[in-house]
């Protein structure tokens, strides 16, 4: 059962200036920068109240996120939701029809168990499900 929207990912070229800019709009500072060098991206995160901003650059021009960059440009990438277990949603999910891109969860930025819905199954939103790691 998803708990919680986790935070709204947004892909950008240059973080230094993306940080500057969420610095202004939000009134808050990123509270976290993170490179996640198996995905081949830089992460930085901004809090207000409960709600979550993930900016993401890419560190390799093969990486999704350049990928992404590449075809769509600046924008929103994926929305994430906070599950409790990610081992059982992944299994209802799969029981649903839904399509994972990751089917075994892996290490994402923030302290988190991370795996991906296909956006073919999800109205064209990629959708990432994450779990604190405990």
């Amino acid at each position: 059962m998803v708990n919680k929207i986790e935070h709204i990912g947004i892909a950008v070229k240059n973080m230094d200036d993306a940080n500057v800019l969420f610095e202004k709009l939000l009134g808050v500072p990123s509270y976290k920068e993170e490179t996640v060098e198996s995905e081949g991206v830089l992460t930085s995160f901004f809090q207000t109240g409960t709600n979550k901003i993930e900016l993401l650059m890419a560190t390799n021009p093969e990486s999704p996120i350049a990928k992404f960059l590449e075809k769509k440009g600046e924008g929103i990438h994926h929305i994430a939701f906070d599950v409790e277990d990610i081992h059982a949603e992944i299994s209802r999910l799969k029981e649903e029809g839904f399509v994972l891109i990751n089917e075994v969860p892996k290490k994402g930025a923030d302290n988190k168990l991370v795996v991906f819905l296909h956006p073919k199954n999800t109205n064209g939103v990629l959708v990432e499900l994450c779990q604190e790691i405990r």
